[in-house]
């Protein structure tokens, strides 16, 4: 009898083992999986600027990669059937937003790439290349009248007066010299290979030029949202690019602290909602610190600094320290404050290794205007001291600090779900779901599940000392918005600042995946291993140019009816703050559904409609 009981109770525990194995198999499955061989990078901590701009730039049916790293270089990561090259340098320097289209109609893409100003010391003008189709890129002269010269943030192509040629927008910071004058310009396309300044949007202040390009008011003209700095701005396209400011119209209240803004018609009514991202910069100063991994963080800019000292031992190990030309090498070491040398580059983050006989002491009393930089010595009782004057922001990660004073952070702050309501636009955040107290930097959308309905992802700031884990919400329709925990969209660097992220199926196998690149991290892309992505049907959609007018596909509305469901996208639209991608490659997940009627519609209003009856599939639409 015993034995009986034994065999039973191996059994069941057999079956337990079994069933919780099998649950642990499918929540392993529920992932995205980092990648490294179909995506090489450069193995440094670099800053960055803004979302990768994805596009097809040499035309062979598979998306390639821009990346921005900011102060360095632009340059295109080519998609070989689904695995890309290694980095290749476009342009190097201050580069800041990025955009692609074939602005001339000659066949091949352009990108335009705005430059930065030196701080106002050096204003330029944006730079544009033509890609052919071979991968050579050919940088164009200027117009006959030249883009303005600035302090260069936004680009974008778009077909603003809706007459089939693109546009474009190029927004700067405000330069000081300029008195208030806007430097908010916009281009007309004059059909002959010029772009001529038309007019200019209200003058903003400081970095309050990030765009959101959408139809706020379903009338097929594009709308203009402006944000950063100050109140969330919105500006209706009258069709001759020219806008008018209705924000007081159409927002519910006034919105600060906006860091990103993504359109996302999230209840599949046919037109476009907002989700807005909000969080506050670190201030001048902060610092962070888990007693636990006994890890340090530190923030400061834009004047002098000391940090209270820190009980470390006889060695300092400093990880992804990280400031800009021209202090970005420049440490000053112990008492003597001798200049530390650095062997190699400079620009990406340094660790760095002190020992303390190499450090002793401390100046008395450092003139830190006079000599610019770090300061770094050894004071005793197993003690460090850092200090110094620096001007543009700084970071640094420290490790095996002893203890450190409790320190409060400013709360996070709640992002918004706006619904547009035709007129105008109702906050319904904590009705789907989405409340919630974090500082959120980005926000991208889409299908992530096959489901039917638009998703979120979302990118945390972070403390700089922890891995900074992004937030999925999965939209199940009629429930809202649900969290998606344990996905591994993770960036793992120390000392990173959460920033850049893009979506798109680099692989085409229906499901759409994630790159991402945090602020003073690496570059990340993570494969869709979603279960449910893998059980439920989709469709792409290739939308070429327009058959009559040679329309090009940037900007062009894709709407799809499924089973009794309607889905919206637009090509190129994300959640760029000062980009624009090209992506005319649209995904739509559709559930189990099997039969779907396809609209795409131009931005010249030419129209092309199909009845699909097989899906798992890519379909073109368009020449």
């Amino acid at each position: 009898m015993q034995l009986k009981k034994n065999v039973i109770f191996l059994a069941i525990l057999i079956a337990s083992l079994s069933v919780k194995y099998s649950y642990c198999q499918h929540e392993n499955k529920n992932i995205f999986k980092e990648v490294f061989k179909e995506f090489p990078r450069q193995e440094k901590d670099l800053r960055k600027w803004d979302s990768p701009v994805i596009a097809d730039l040499d035309q062979d049916g598979h998306v390639d990669i821009l990346i921005n790293d900011h102060g360095y270089a632009i340059q295109v990561q080519w998609n070989n059937s689904g695995e890309f090259s290694k980095p290749y340098d476009i342009i190097m320097g201050d580069l800041h937003g990025v955009s692609v289209g074939d602005f001339d109609k000659d066949g091949n893409l352009e990108i335009i790439m705005s430059r930065g100003g030196g701080s106002g010391s050096n204003a330029r003008n944006s730079k544009i290349f033509r890609v052919t189709k071979d991968r050579e890129f050919i940088e164009l002269e200027d117009f006959k009248e030249p883009l303005a010269m600035m302090r260069g943030r936004v680009v974008a192509f778009i077909d603003g007066d809706n007459d089939g040629d693109l546009d474009l927008l190029n927004f700067a910071f405000p330069d000081a010299t300029k008195k208030g004058e806007s430097e908010n310009y916009i281009y007309e396309n004059d059909g002959k290979r010029q772009l001529i300044l038309h007019a200019k949007l209200p003058a903003i202040k400081a970095d309050g030029q990030k765009t959101l390009v959408t139809d706020f008011n379903g009338d097929n003209v594009f709308d203009i949202i402006l944000y950063g700095n100050g109140v969330l701005k919105a500006f209706k396209g009258n069709g001759d690019l020219t806008y008018q400011d209705v924000s007081k119209k159409v927002f519910p209240i006034d919105i600060e602290n906006v860091t990103g803004i993504a359109e996302i018609d999230f209840d599949n009514d046919g037109d476009f909602d907002l989700y807005i991202t909000r969080g506050n910069d670190f201030e001048i100063g902060e610092t962070f610190y888990d007693s636990e991994t006994k890890t340090f963080g530190l923030f400061t800019k834009r004047g002098e600094f000391q940090f209270e000292d820190l009980e470390v031992g006889d060695v300092l190990n400093m990880e992804n320290f990280q400031s800009q030309w021209p202090t970005n090498d420049t440490f000053f070491i112990g008492e003597a404050a001798y200049d530390y040398e650095f062997k190699g580059e400079t620009h990406s983050g340094k660790n760095i290794r002190l020992v303390n006989s190499d450090a002793l002491g401390f100046p008395d009393h450092p003139d830190y205007k006079e000599k610019k930089g770090w300061y770094i010595g050894y004071v005793g009782n197993r003690k460090w001291r850092i200090g110094g004057f620096l001007w543009a922001p700084a970071t640094g990660i420290i490790h095996g600090v002893e203890s450190y004073r409790e320190v409060k952070h400013s709360e996070g702050l709640e992002d918004i779900l706006l619904e547009n309501r035709g007129k105008e636009f109702k906050d319904v955040t904590k009705a789907f779901g989405l409340s919630n107290k974090e500082h959120t930097t980005a926000v991208s959308v889409s299908d992530l599940d096959n489901n039917g309905y638009q998703d979120l992802l979302v990118v945390k700031r972070g403390d700089l000392i922890h891995p900074n884990e992004s937030i999925i919400y999965l939209n199940s329709k009629a429930s809202g918005f649900k969290k998606l925990e344990k996905h591994n969209i993770i960036s793992p660097e120390l000392g990173a600042i959460g920033m850049a992220v893009e979506t798109f199926d680099y692989n085409q196998d229906g499901k759409v995946d994630v790159v991402l690149g945090n602020e003073r991290g690496k570059w990340h892309l993570f494969k869709n291993e979603l279960s449910e992505a893998k059980e439920n049907n989709y469709i792409t959609v290739e939308v070429g140019i327009s058959k009559t007018q040679k329309t090009s596909a940037l900007g062009a509305l894709v709407e799809i009816e499924s089973c009794g469901n309607r889905q919206i996208q637009r090509v190129g639209s994300t959640g760029a703050s000062y980009s624009l991608s090209h992506n005319n490659f649209v995904n739509f997940g559709l559930s189990n559904c099997k039969s779907i009627k396809v609209k795409v519609t131009w931005t010249n209003g030419e129209t092309v409609s199909k009845t699909i009856s097989t899906v798992n599939k890519k379909i073109k639409i368009g020449i």
